[in-house]
């Protein structure tokens, strides 16, 4: 069963990436700065989000959370921490790449800010849904298990790397996407959460960042009325990493 389990995962991550690819038509035209909105965006995401959601109450698909829960309780006994890591590591290879010259879509400053914006997204929805949906974890340390704010995050920066770096080559995208579905994994591994709240996760992570995105005009239009008068930029960023809640501080120059 957990192989299965991982088979679906893996799909879905193709999935995910797949249509990120074939909507690339759905752009931003930087000249003009307006916004250019495809339904089929939505596609990938919302099925996501719905399988999770659906998952709270549909006996079917509870019953094969279970049967994934009973698989990961008996038959593995070492738990590895490295989806605490690799949640990050998709949106920090964007600055990695940048820093080795391989150059994305925006400048610092206005990647910054739609990863703030898509972050802040992510956490405010992902907040609310745990502390209304109330589905205690696998592991029984809590009932804050819907959904996956790690898988979230991962598939965030994943859809964040994918965005910027989709002109360069569609490899860095899916690249993101296959560490983001290893995070989603991991959580399940780790008896964390169940394969609905990694779904959810997943889907709240890449629409969060679509949304960013297309309001990114109309934020950088207010924060910065002029480059030349805008030399500089400071951020406060929260994250929250299933336990922790937290301020980062940015300053782009």
């Amino acid at each position: 069963m957990f192989y299965k389990t991982i088979f679906f995962l893996f799909l879905f991550g193709l999935f995910s990436a797949n249509a990120q690819q074939n909507d690339s038509i759905a752009k931003i035209d930087s000249t003009s700065n307006n916004l250019k909105f495809n339904y089929k965006q939505l596609i990938a995401p919302s099925i996501l989000i719905g399988y999770g959601v659906i998952g709270l109450e549909s006996h079917q698909l509870l019953s094969f959370n279970s049967q994934i829960k009973e698989e990961v309780t008996e038959d593995i006994d070492e738990k590895i921490t490295i989806d605490d890591f690799s949640q990050y590591a998709p949106a920090a290879s964007v600055y990695a790449l940048n820093a080795f010259g391989v150059k994305g879509k925006n400048n610092m400053r206005d990647r910054s800010v739609i990863l703030v914006t898509s972050y802040a997204i992510m956490a405010t929805t992902v907040l609310t849904l745990k502390s209304v949906s109330n589905v205690e974890r696998p592991d029984g340390s809590s009932n804050n298990s819907f959904p996956s704010g790690h898988t979230a995050t991962a598939f965030m920066g994943a859809e964040f790397l994918y965005q910027e770096y989709k002109d360069k080559s569609i490899w860095y995208g899916i690249a993101g996407y296959a560490v983001a579905t290893g995070t989603g994994l991991f959580r399940i591994y780790n008896n964390r959460h169940w394969l609905t709240d990694v779904a959810a996760g997943a889907g709240i992570g890449i629409l969060s960042t679509k949304i960013a995105y297309w309001i990114n005009p109309y934020i950088t239009k207010k924060l910065f009325k002029s480059s030349a008068e805008n030399k500089s930029t400071s951020m406060i960023m929260p994250f929250y990493n299933g336990q922790q809640y937290g301020l980062g501080f940015a300053k782009v120059f």
